[in-house]
């Protein structure tokens, strides 16, 4: 979170990012580490401390989303720098119908390189784009076009994530180390929501080149 790019810290980034959104009212950094609080604090963010025995990203956002007043919650991760304000908007507006739990992005991905690269998260969807599955593993096995790679961010009804703060870690979701399959796992829908904007993630120290290569060729996005 700390790793600079460009000269800025990537948390930084990635809230100055988010901050372009027009639809959130509240915007909370929540870490275990005094060493990002006061990195954000630095720069201005509000954030918050957390308890450092949450497994995931979702069970953080749920103890943060607890102790306030607002009907959908958006979970950005702190390895998206490149991600949108707009495409954050779009996804508040989906979650706006009250019977969508949950809902996720993804963007369409004609790379096929990156389809073997267990750090790009590839998910397979349902006719009305519904999440059937997510994995590190090429999926479709033998996808000859496009795959749908994963974008870190998920938004929820709060009283949605209120209740997924009280499932355990399910098999699935230990074996691929991804959270969002304890979802899937115990019955729940989530809602796929395809970006037309690919991003770039920090996963590994070189994707940290990839981003400024981009932020180089592209300096006005």
């Amino acid at each position: 979170m700390l790793a600079l790019i460009q000269g800025k810290p990537m948390i930084q980034r990635v809230y100055e990012q988010v901050c372009q959104s027009k639809s959130l009212t509240r915007l909370i950094i929540a870490t275990d580490d005094e060493r990002i609080l006061e990195t954000c604090k630095g720069f201005g963010a509000e954030a918050w401390m957390t308890s450092p025995d949450h497994s995931s990203g979702t069970e953080r956002a749920g103890e943060v989303a607890e102790k306030i007043s607002t009907p959908v919650i958006i979970n950005v991760q702190g390895d998206e720098p490149l991600i949108r304000g707009d495409v954050i908007d779009e996804l508040v507006a989906f979650l706006q119908d009250e019977s969508v739990p949950m809902a996720t992005l993804a963007v369409r991905n004609c790379d096929l390189d990156f389809l073997s690269e267990p750090n790009t998260v590839k998910i397979v969807t349902d006719n009305e784009g519904n999440a059937l599955y997510f994995s590190r593993s090429p999926l479709p096995f033998r996808a000859s076009d496009y795959f749908l790679q994963h974008i870190g961010v998920y938004g929820y009804q709060k009283d949605f994530l209120m209740e997924l703060r009280r499932i355990p870690p399910s098999r699935l979701e230990l074996a691929e180390k991804l959270e969002q399959l304890r979802i899937l796992e115990h019955g729940y829908r989530i809602k796929v929501i395809e970006s037309k904007y690919p991003t770039l993630s920090v996963d590994v120290p070189e994707d940290i080149i990839r981003v400024e290569n981009f932020l180089r060729d592209h300096p006005n996005e």
